[in-house]
């Protein structure tokens, strides 16, 4: 989907991910402190809201003006307006050389491999020593494993980001089954 149509697609609904991501966001980095985080296709901010009521400063990038818009009035409705920096960016062109972080995340951003690669290793290279790369997507499975999840291109296996974040200790690279989808989930740290 281009810009205009999420821009069409998050202007349709009030909120258009409803979904708390605390319990897992909760799991995977709630042991962590609190810190400078990337939100990488942030969308409505449904991640970078739940950081920042933790105590995270989130940098969170999309491409869609209505969504970042709309993450940003939940975000001042919800006390954090000030922990939150909202940039509207495509993510093929997005470049955080410069900046470091924390937690880096890339939940459901589904790019052509080669993009995803040249922009995991970007954010990659802005890790503090300790830091984190979350990446959560669909798993290329067929439909015969019970994967009920959008079809979409640009799938990837734990091996897919393995190979995107080489360099970084990987502490979890699995393939999720779960009652509604199948995904991939891969967590690596800066040592």
């Amino acid at each position: 989907m281009d810009r205009r149509q999420w821009n069409e697609r998050y202007a349709s609904q009030p909120i258009l991910w409803a979904v708390d991501p605390g319990p897992f966001l909760g799991g995977e980095v709630g042991h962590r402190p609190p810190g400078r985080a990337l939100d990488l296709g942030a969308g409505e901010g449904r991640t970078a809201l739940w950081l920042a009521e933790r105590g995270w400063q989130v940098t969170a990038v999309d491409f869609s003006d209505v969504g970042l818009d709309k993450g940003r009035q939940r975000a001042e409705e919800l006390g954090v307006g000030a922990d939150v920096e909202w940039v509207c960016a495509d993510l093929l062109d997005f470049d955080p050389t410069g900046e470091s972080y924390d937690l880096v995340l890339l939940m459901f951003i589904h790019l052509p491999p080669a993009d995803r690669r040249r922009l995991l290793r970007r954010a990659a290279a802005t890790l503090d020593p300790g830091g984190m790369v979350l990446v959560v997507g669909y798993h290329p499975t067929d439909g015969s494993a019970g994967d009920s999840a959008p079809r979409m291109p640009n799938r990837f296996t734990p091996d897919d980001i393995r190979a995107d974040l080489d360099g970084l200790r990987i502490d979890r690279a699995e393939r999720l089954e779960l009652p509604d989808a199948v995904d991939t989930i891969v967590r690596a740290v800066r040592d």
